[in-house]
């Protein structure tokens, strides 16, 4: 009796971790956001009854018209949702827990700190996050896939002689090929986790990127939804906002009101769809699971077009931002220079000029393709 030994057990490791942590980060994102839409009930009406008492401090708008007392009925309406007297729920508790706080006491102290605009604040903020916490991060984790990827050699050179060994010791006791089966993947498994023990390399070392980008994503965008509401910092609340309503630019020039044009929503939608493009090019002949994955994140990153057309441009810019950042950082990881100061490990699927690779294939895949 021999067994099939399991053709790249480990091989897809990499591939699977990477578009299960795009996958994770997308579709929590989506998630978050469309039921943040659901607890602020950002676009619900609300009687003019509600409005009697702040009526006079939406009135000082420095732009007039009836544009800005929409924006303004629905960001009251956001408010009163997220107010103390209201009913709780789970997004009141996240919108008032201490990381969003932290988060909004980040944004208020890098605006006084710097003076610039709010939109400068913004995006100066996610640059300095996504730098000091989530490209650290990333480079761990390629480091952390690039030792499990060199240790697929020696997990195939064990499968085989594990193979070997499973089929004589079954042919002696007379197991049946089920048993034989179990013992093979049970030795196997014992087998591979004390390689990853022996180099400090389990994979799922590899998903902290995904646990740490998740929930400071979500934190900030909240915080932001609060500054845009005046639902944070109930003193000066309404100072912020303020604030906010006149700090943009451009074709947003009111952080607090929706992006009519649709420009950074689709942008948004633009850049994830890249991002998950630069990593099917990785790939020749992919599995169906990886197929399906692919498919999964394209779909959310168009999801997320229409999801941030119905949030303030002040939490649109920050997506934008991010998104930006996470395509640069996964360019800059692929420098071998970048990765030989990170001191992340040479592998076999490693190119010298890796982006001259990444455009013949963007090429050939979608310019040159009849």
């Amino acid at each position: 009796m021999r067994l099939a030994a399991p053709t790249g057990l480990e091989s897809q490791l990499r591939w699977e971790a990477r578009v299960l942590g795009s996958a994770l980060v997308h579709t929590c994102s989506a998630l978050a956001h469309v039921l943040g839409r659901l607890g602020g009930r950002w676009l619900r009406p609300l009687p003019v009854l509600h409005l009697g008492v702040q009526g006079p401090q939406f009135a000082r708008a420095p732009t007039g018209g009836a544009e800005r007392s929409v924006v303004r009925v629905w960001v009251a309406a956001s408010v009163s949702a997220v107010s103390p007297s209201g009913a709780g729920g789970w997004y009141e508790a996240l919108a008032t827990s201490a990381p969003v706080q932290g988060a909004e006491d980040l944004l208020l102290g890098a605006h006084n700190a710097t003076g610039l605009p709010w939109w400068s604040t913004v995006v100066l903020t996610t640059v300095a996050l996504r730098s000091a916490v989530t490209l650290p991060l990333a480079a761990y984790q390629h480091y952390i896939l690039a030792k499990v990827e060199n240790l697929q050699p020696e997990i195939k050179n064990i499968a085989r002689h594990l193979n070997q060994e499973v089929a004589v010791r079954a042919n002696q006791l007379g197991w049946s090929r089920r048993v034989a089966r179990l013992t093979y993947l049970k030795n196997m498994r014992r087998l591979v986790s004390e390689l990853y023990v022996r180099d400090n390399c389990h994979p799922f070392k590899a998903t902290v990127l995904v646990w740490i980008q998740i929930p400071m994503w979500i934190f900030m965008s909240v915080a932001l939804r609060n500054l845009s509401t005046g639902a944070a910092h109930a003193e000066a609340g309404l100072s912020v906002q303020e604030q906010l309503a006149t700090g943009g630019a451009l074709w947003f020039p009111d952080l607090t009101a929706l992006d009519s044009t649709w420009i950074l929503p689709v942008c948004v939608g633009v850049v994830n769809l890249l991002i998950v493009e630069i990593f099917a090019l990785q790939k020749i002949g992919m599995s169906r699971f990886q197929t399906y994955a692919t498919y999964f994140v394209r779909a959310v990153s168009v999801l997320m077009i229409p999801v941030a057309a119905t949030v303030p441009s002040s939490i649109v810019l920050y997506w934008l931002c991010s998104s930006l950042m996470g395509l640069s950082q996964n360019l800059l990881l692929r420098s071998p220079r970048f990765r030989q100061l990170c001191r992340i490990p040479l592998t076999k699927g490693d190119s010298d000029t890796p982006y001259k690779d990444l455009f013949a294939a963007f090429y050939a895949k979608f310019i040159s393709r009849k």
